[in-house]
């Protein structure tokens, strides 16, 4: 059995987020007093094997990478890593690894069960550049959903600890709470654009395959939920002023909604599991 394999390239990416979960956890227990980038450099390394096995994977049997529930689940974790990377190289935001690799660790450990990995049938289920485009600017819609709600849990730590005066509030590396609010508010927006964007590559390659622009799909109704959640979130926020707690708190539970269902749709969708 050869050792460089997508999978086993995944799975080192993994076992490197695990690491950098662990050492999340002295970084909390030091309340994020010490500069440095180690969690950085670590996500870095997970994200370059984690690569490797998208391409592998890409190339061994020439599609795009989205085909089954393991690669969309792997795809969408290279999303958020890839949105931490860029974010993570402004000094004042290198923090968000130490909240983002829990959540990393968990994703990857979820997507290595076989089940969401059947044998390959040789015919792929996403053919065509809409779909291949379509699937990559939904994923990465989610992966910049899914940094908004790790800077989520950033923001509400930090107003915790400065609501009980906690010292660490104070000597914390995290970038002020009005500066964090306004990242999320971006990635909310960033990740809006493109699940926008996708949702109208998959209409038209529905109406290319099946004649329709719509049809009541598991997956097509709860992309189109999601979409309005997030939506209706933007809205109230310009219009009513719905700002900070509040507005962090709903982003944070918004994501949560679409991890935990992720998956499930994915499994109910006629079109995706063809």
């Amino acid at each position: 059995m050869p050792w460089f394999t997508d999978r086993n390239f995944f799975l080192l990416a993994v076992a490197v987020y695990g690491v950098s979960t662990i050492y999340s956890v002295f970084l909390w227990r030091r309340g994020f007093r010490q500069a440095n980038r180690i969690t950085y450099c670590i996500l870095a390394a997970g994200f370059g094997s984690h690569t490797l096995a998208m391409i592998g994977r890409g190339f061994s049997f020439s599609r795009c990478p989205v085909n089954n529930l393991y690669e969309a689940t792997i795809f969408l974790e290279w999303s958020i890593v890839a949105a931490y990377l860029v974010l993570g190289a402004w000094s004042r935001l290198t923090f968000l690894g130490a909240f983002a690799s829990p959540l990393l660790f968990g994703i990857g450990v979820f997507a290595m069960m076989p089940s969401l990995d059947p044998p390959f049938s040789g015919k792929p289920h996403f053919e065509g550049a809409w779909m291949s485009m379509h699937a990559a600017s939904i994923l990465l819609a989610y992966g910049a959903f899914g940094l908004s709600s790790v800077a989520g849990l950033m923001y509400l730590t930090q107003e915790r600890d400065l609501k009980f005066r906690k010292l660490r509030a104070v000597s914390a590396l995290f970038p002020p709470i009005q500066r964090l609010e306004l990242v999320i508010g971006r990635l909310v927006i960033g990740g809006l654009v493109l699940l926008t964007v996708g949702l109208a590559m998959g209409a038209r390659f529905l109406k290319e395959t099946e004649g329709v622009y719509f049809t009541e799909d598991a997956k097509i109704l709860w992309s189109g939920f999601v979409w309005l959640m997030y939506s209706g979130l933007l809205m109230v926020r310009w219009k009513y002023a719905y700002s900070g707690r509040r507005f962090v708190q709903t982003a944070v539970c918004i994501f949560a909604f679409v991890l935990l269902t992720f998956w499930g749709t994915n499994l109910l969708s006629a079109i995706h599991q063809r």
